[in-house]
């Protein structure tokens, strides 16, 4: 639960800090600017609201862990939900409005994850977990999306470091291998999502388990 605050208190502090101009630049997420990955974040804020007040009676069917699948090929930027993203983005005109949007429901996100109740068993996606593992699912992809979001802007803020490590153990169970110890956390989860590609030491270093890579998760 701390680590979900945490972790997304400093995306939306990252995203708030940013001079208009980089909501123009690419972000790490393929066929996305800044400003669509913030509006996507948008979205997954209002996800959690809606999932939080959704609670379940039946059993848990996922985890922290097994929440995500793991799709056969990356992105491409295509996809319909992909491309209405960008036409949201676009509409909103003014940079300060889509800061604004994302400070208004993501606090709101934040304020009901701190509120909830962990035990709690919630549904999305037509699956069923605590609101525990929700919430730590979530720091994953916190993680992922604001490195995406720096990916091209050297200047702003990472990541809080306990974000990163926790969140490369969760991509490291959901490959079933660890990555080398010699990798930062941050390599391990560019590389181990796709989001960059290994260099030839890295992949003599990975041996079998490069096969396995890169783990698209969705």
């Amino acid at each position: 639960m701390d680590l979900f605050s945490s972790s997304w208190t400093a995306l939306r502090t990252a995203v708030a800090e940013l001079p208009d101009e980089d909501l123009s630049q690419p972000s790490g997420c393929t066929g996305w600017l800044v400003r669509d990955l913030v509006c996507h974040l948008i979205i997954d804020a209002q996800d959690v609201l809606i999932t939080l007040v959704t609670p379940a009676e039946t059993e848990p069917t996922r985890n922290a862990v097994t929440y995500w699948d793991v799709a056969d090929t990356p992105p491409t930027g295509d996809d319909p939900l992909d491309a209405l993203t960008v036409r949201l983005a676009a509409a909103y005109e003014e940079p300060w409005l889509l800061k604004f949007h994302l400070d208004d429901v993501g606090s709101a996100a934040g304020r009901a994850a701190e509120l909830a109740d962990p035990d709690l068993r919630v549904s999305t996606r037509d699956e069923v977990l605590t609101v525990g593992d929700y919430l730590s699912a979530y720091v994953l992809e916190w993680s992922l999306h604001h490195l995406d979001l720096i990916a091209h802007l050297p200047d702003a803020a990472e990541p809080p470091a306990e974000s990163l490590a926790r969140s490369r153990e969760m991509l490291e169970e959901i490959a079933g291998t660890a990555f080398p110890a010699s990798w930062s956390d941050k390599d391990a989860l560019l590389v181990g999502t796709g989001r960059r590609a290994p260099t030839d030491v890295e992949k003599a270093e990975l041996g079998e388990s490069a096969a396995k890579l890169p783990l698209v998760l969705g």
